[in-house]
């Protein structure tokens, strides 16, 4: 047969004909089937209320007719399913099949009073609403005043606090203003639909983790995929079964309540450590205030120094013992934080008053030996520090130094062309380790023009982005090269950072400059 004639034949079938009018009408038939569903559902939910206030005054009788009602409602919406669909107007076969009792076998659609009955026994039974209140404040989203009302009532009867809108336009607004802990959403509304909505809510940070589930007589699939995929918690069809609303809000109302818990504990996180950084930040102002200021005459004295978390371990001071002797030290506690950084105020504190229980502050192996015997390791929760502490006599031009467990001191004296560079060694063992340790302490003499800088371990021992460690060489050259400027410790710093890759480095930097 040819093409023409299968063509001609299509055309003048009436079932053919049928079939395409209702699959070209299937959103006017899913139309269709939600106004005939809507109020039935209505029908249903009232119905279910008071067949519960009904069995709890005892009048059997008005339960009796209640479940008739219920039990005609529920067969209507299953004949509104059949026989509004386009499966059930599709061309039926060319022959009845007959059962082998000659009986016309029903079509698969079609349900037995026994399975409504049993639905209807399922549905039934005493309600958990009275003994198990909820707690929460639900917003219903319907345009239909009798779906709202339906719900509200339901709602109110598990102890639940609600507001209505009657569009998604309305909700949003009310959301606007107010605290909500779930919305029950209906996709069919005029103005602005469900699922515009529940789009809106969610892009919207402010709004977005509102736990939202729709509530629609729509039965189709992609409507329920649509609504999940854009956020929605759950999909419950009308009518609906109120054990099952009650369990899906109770647990939308779980989540939602455990979430603002962690958001509360989040904020109490954030506020506490806001008042940590704050606190913080006045104990390294503390910290920075105890260091002396740059001084000009009869020496420039000049000092960079830069923590690298919020407290350090690193400190420096220097000041006139007499008339004739300066004294100048740089120390470094082991870690940093709040532990190292009080222990490093407290001995700073106890070198610039001049309080060290010693008899002569001019002495460096004295000054060392009693504050090793001062801060015994055991008595400072383990912690130790390491000191450089030199005295300079104007008179006499000399410096007498000694340290203990700290990097040398770097001494450049005049010389033709460059700088020549002397290593000031600290020889003693770290403060704190042993009681009783014994301390030397070196002489030299200071040439006019010549600079001393006094250092921690964080100004050389620098890590590279790759892994590797700088070499301490390239320090020894820098300064060499650039000892005259005035801005080489921030120079040099800089270049620590651009050789670290980062602005933070792994160790606090404290460089002590002096011009004789």
């Amino acid at each position: 047969m040819s093409q023409d004639s299968n063509t001609h034949k299509s055309a003048n079938d009436p079932k053919r004909l049928l079939e395409i009018a209702f699959e070209a009408n299937a959103d006017y038939l899913s139309h269709v089937r939600h106004e005939f569903r809507t109020p039935l559902n209505q029908i249903l939910g009232y119905g279910e209320m008071l067949e519960e206030d009904a069995e709890s005054a005892g009048q059997a009788s008005v339960v009796s007719d209640l479940q008739k009602i219920q039990k005609a409602s529920r067969r209507l919406l299953e004949l509104v399913d059949t026989h509004l669909s386009t499966n059930f107007l599709k061309p039926l076969p060319s022959a009845s099949t007959e059962s082998p009792e000659g009986n016309r076998s029903s079509d698969s659609s079609d349900v037995s009073p026994h399975s409504i009955e049993k639905s209807i026994e399922e549905s039934m039974g005493d309600s958990p609403d009275a003994a198990h209140p909820m707690i929460g404040r639900i917003l219903v989203v319907d345009d239909q005043p009798a779906n709202r009302d339906v719900l509200v009532r339901r709602l109110q009867r598990n102890g639940l606090q609600t507001s209505v809108a009657e569009n998604g336009a309305e909700a949003l607004s009310l959301i606007g203003t107010g605290s909500y802990d779930l919305v029950l959403l209906d996709i069919m509304m005029p103005i602005m639909d469900g699922y515009e909505t529940l789009v809106r809510l969610k892009s919207n940070e402010a709004t977005r983790h509102i736990p939202v589930i729709m509530i629609s007589a729509l039965d189709e699939l992609e409507s329920v995929i649509r609504c999940i995929e854009a956020g929605a918690e759950d999909y419950l069809p009308k009518p609906f079964d109120p054990t099952l609303l009650r369990a899906r809000i109770n647990a939308c109302l779980e989540k939602k309540s455990l979430r603002d818990k962690e958001q509360n504990y989040l904020q109490q996180i954030l506020q506490t450590q806001k008042r940590l950084t704050h606190e913080l930040e006045e104990a390294e102002e503390y910290l920075r205030s105890l260091f002396p200021v740059p001084a000009e005459s009869p020496l420039q004295v000049t000092w960079k120094h830069q923590s690298c978390s919020e407290l350090g371990g690193d400190a420096l001071g220097y000041h006139w013992i007499d008339e004739t002797h300066f004294a100048m030290y740089v120390l470094d506690v082991c870690g940093h934080g709040v532990g190292a950084s009080l222990l490093s105020a407290t001995a700073i504190n106890v070198l610039r008053s001049g309080s060290l229980p010693v008899s002569d502050m001019r002495q460096p192996a004295e000054v060392l030996g009693t504050l090793n015997n001062m801060f015994l390791i055991e008595q400072q929760n383990n912690r130790f520090f390491t000191i450089w502490y030199g005295v300079f006599n104007i008179e006499t031009r000399t410096l007498t130094y000694g340290g203990a467990g700290h990097p040398a001191a770097l001494l450049f004296t005049p010389g033709e062309g460059h700088p020549s560079l002397h290593r000031l060694k600290s020889t003693g063992a770290i403060i704190g380790i042993i009681e009783g340790m014994d301390y030397q302490q070196l002489t030299c003499s200071i040439p006019e023009g010549s600079h001393l800088i006094v250092l921690t371990d964080g100004c050389f021992e620098v890590i590279h982005g790759d892994g590797s460690m700088m070499d301490a060489e390239v320090l020894d050259h820098f300064l060499i090269e650039h000892i005259q400027e005035d801005d080489m410790a921030e120079e040099w710093f800089l270049e620590c950072q651009r050789r670290r890759g980062d602005t933070t480095l792994d160790d606090d930097f404290t460089l002590l400059r002096i011009r004789f």
